[in-house]
């Protein structure tokens, strides 16, 4: 029988490895394999390039399910810093950006990074730079986008013979 191969192994290896990092319950059944692995005498090293993680990840596997046994696989708080906003804030975030500006209370006209950051500064007393502003949109299903200047007082006809692809 002849031996099946996959066209760029190496990008799918990628993209395989991020697919188990997507979840939580994929995370759990990848250390599980690992386990299970060096369960069956393969070596942490072995594992380790096999599975894509480093020798000492394994190790630190083994030892924890060798400790509290499956629950020591299972993956518990993260560290990180703190939300700054709770939910309920996000959720009043949400309700003002499906307004204009003023309406909110703010000055501008269009919704951006700067507008959302001292719309949070004023509401909630949350200083948010520009660039977390912007991931929030995103988060929240929001898609930044700016209207294209209208030229006062343009004249249509000359404006057609100026365009490039237009015919002349």
């Amino acid at each position: 029988m002849k031996p099946l191969t996959i066209a760029d192994a190496s990008m799918i290896v990628l993209g395989l490895q991020d697919e188990i990092r997507r979840s939580q319950d994929s995370r759990y059944d990848h250390r599980l394999h690992g386990v299970l692995l060096v369960a069956q005498g393969m070596t942490c090293p072995e594992v380790a390039r096999l599975l894509g993680d480093a020798p000492r990840t394994v190790e630190y596997w083994v030892r924890r399910f060798e400790e509290e046994g499956l629950s020591g696989l299972v993956e518990g708080e993260r560290p990180g810093r703190p939300p700054r906003l709770s939910d309920e804030q996000i959720g009043e975030i949400d309700q003002a950006l499906r307004q204009t500006p003023k309406q909110a209370g703010l000055t501008a006209n269009l919704w951006d990074g700067k507008t959302l950051a001292a719309f949070t500064r004023e509401r909630f007393g949350v200083e948010l730079g520009v660039r977390q502003c912007q991931r929030l949109f995103r988060q929240l299903g929001f898609r930044m986008r700016k209207p294209r200047p209208l030229i006062a007082r343009a004249d249509p006809a000359r404006q057609e013979a100026h365009k490039k692809n237009s015919e002349r």
